[in-house]
C-alpha cells in the first residue's frame, strides 16, 4: 500500500495565487493617495516556518469609518478589499489608508481596525483576524471586541510600526498564535 499516492481530493493547496487573482490585488488605494501606507507581515505556521502561497484578504471601513456594503446604509465608494498572496519568504503586503471608527452591533465605537482573511494549505475554511493601529491606545482599551480578548494574547492583534507603514505578522498556530475569531 505505500506505493499509493495522495489524490488531490485528499490534499488543500497550495493553488491560492494562481487561483484566486484579484485585479487590484494588494492596492486599497492607488499609491498616490493621501495617507496610504504599507501593511507587511509574513504567515508562520506552528513551527515558525513561512508558509509559501498562503493568500491574505483585507476589509475594511473608509476614513469615515463606512462600509461599502448594503449593511451600512451611511454608504461609501470606498471598496475597502485587497488580496495578496504570500511569496516563497511567507511575506506580504497591502497598500491602504487608516479606516475611521465604526460602530458594533450594539452602536458601541470600535477602535479603528482592518479585517483580515488568511487562506493557507491545510486550512479547510478560511481564519479571519483583525489589525489594530498602535498608535490607538485609548480607542484600543475601548474597544469591545479587542478588550473581550485575553489580555495575554492582546499584543497578537496590534500591528508594530515599520520603515514605511506598520508590519503584522500572522501565526496560524503555536507558541504566539494570532487571535482569530470565529465569524
Amino acid at each position: 500500500m505505500s506505493d499509493l499516492e495522495l489524490t488531490p481530493s485528499q490534499t488543500v493547496g497550495p493553488f491560492f495565487s494562481g487561483a484566486l487573482p484579484w485585479p487590484d490585488g494588494p492596492y486599497v488605494v492607488p499609491e498616490a493617495t493621501p495617507g496610504a501606507f504599507w501593511l507587511r507581515g509574513k504567515v508562520f505556521d506552528e513551527q515558525g516556518d513561512p508558509v509559501p502561497d498562503a493568500l491574505v484578504e483585507s476589509w475594511q471601513a473608509d476614513p469615515a469609518g463606512r462600509f461599502p456594503h448594503p449593511d451600512d446604509p451611511r454608504g461609501t465608494d470606498f471598496r475597502g478589499f485587497g488580496r495578496c498572496p504570500t511569496d516563497g519568504d511567507g511575506s506580504w503586503a497591502i497598500l491602504t489608508v487608516r479606516p475611521g471608527r465604526v460602530p458594533d452591533p450594539f452602536g458601541r465605537p470600535q477602535a479603528p481596525h482592518l479585517d483580515l482573511s488568511i487562506f493557507a494549505r491545510g486550512l479547510l475554511d478560511r481564519v479571519v483576524t483583525r489589525v489594530y493601529f498602535p498608535d490607538e491606545a485609548p480607542a484600543n482599551a475601548a474597544d469591545p471586541v479587542l478588550s473581550g480578548v485575553d489580555e495575554a494574547r492582546r499584543a497578537t492583534l496590534v500591528a508594530v510600526p515599520d520603515e514605511d507603514g506598520l508590519r503584522f505578522d500572522i501565526r496560524l498556530r503555536g507558541n504566539g498564535e494570532t487571535v482569530f475569531f470565529s465569524v
